[in-house]
């Protein structure tokens, strides 16, 4: 149980730096550039540079984003190209295993295009849909500390976010902690058209041990490259636990949930059909 408070502690302090330039971004944008605070949302090249960051391995990026759409300075499509390519720990684990070079820029060639692609149709469906919030006065928006100037507001948001990411992950490690690894690869059946539902569920898990998990099965044989492909689209690290603490419209988060569910399952179905290896 110790361990399990540990580990719980040491990737909520991995996180919180993350959380506070989220948020420090967000309130500067609200302060300083009011006006034009939705320039980001604007750009055309937010899927493309959103899978690009994303593909870095720190589960702390999707939590910047999910930040960041809440206050909706980025869109939907460019939030989903993040949650696809992130990384998480997948990354450190494949160089710690020394596997080829090739394994490696394949896996996250897959996720940045796969994210750069869905980002776009998900930009393009919700184009009239996704209106740009007007401009309110600075302190009406929701849990607004603007009185205290943007650094402390900062700090008071990055406390809150972080109890209740303490909170959440700790109930998620002691799960995994009394579930156990093994009994998790059980449940995964290889070889089986339902493999790539379950491993794309796995993913979900709202925790850098998800991507962990994945990749270790991968390495020792027990699923195929479709399932860990699904499992790793869909890993978006902590950012939608995030998602549903900071953004009020749970239709949407509902949505975003789905949508990246649904595409790391799709991916992960059409690999293993067309026996695609690594």
């Amino acid at each position: 149980m110790l361990d399990i408070v540990l580990d719980t502690i040491i990737d909520l302090l991995k996180i919180i730096p993350f959380l506070f330039v989220a948020f420090l971004l967000m309130e500067y944008l609200e302060h300083s550039i009011s006006k034009k605070r939705n320039i980001l949302k604007n750009s055309k090249l937010g899927p493309v540079i959103g899978s690009i960051v994303g593909v870095i391995p720190q589960c702390g990026f999707s939590v910047m984003a999910t930040n960041l759409f809440s206050a909706k300075n980025i869109t939907m499509g460019t939030l989903i190209a993040i949650y696809l390519s992130t990384s998480d720990e997948m990354l450190p684990i494949l160089i710690t295993n020394k596997v080829s070079f090739k394994l490696i820029i394949t896996i996250l060639l897959i996720k940045v295009i796969t994210g750069i692609i869905f980002g776009y149709l998900i930009d393009l469906i919700f184009r009239k849909k996704d209106k740009i919030k007007k401009d309110l006065p600075i302190c009406k928006r929701d849990e607004c500390h603007c009185e205290k100037g943007i650094f402390k507001s900062s700090i008071i948001h990055t406390l809150k976010i972080s109890l209740y990411i303490l909170l959440t992950t700790f109930i998620l490690n002691t799960l995994v902690y009394l579930i156990g690894e093994d009994t998790i690869s059980k449940i995964l059946l290889k070889n089986s058209f339902f493999g790539p539902f379950l491993a794309s569920l796995v993913g979900l898990i709202p925790n850098c041990s998800a991507s962990i998990i994945l990749t270790e099965l991968y390495l020792s044989g027990v699923i195929t490259t479709g399932m860990l492909i699904g499992g790793l689209l869909t890993g978006a690290g902590i950012g939608i636990l995030v998602l549903f603490k900071v953004n009020k419209d749970k239709k949407e988060n509902l949505f975003i949930l789905l949508s990246i569910y649904l595409i790391g399952v799709l991916i992960g179905i059409l690999l293993d059909l067309i026996k695609f290896s690594l």
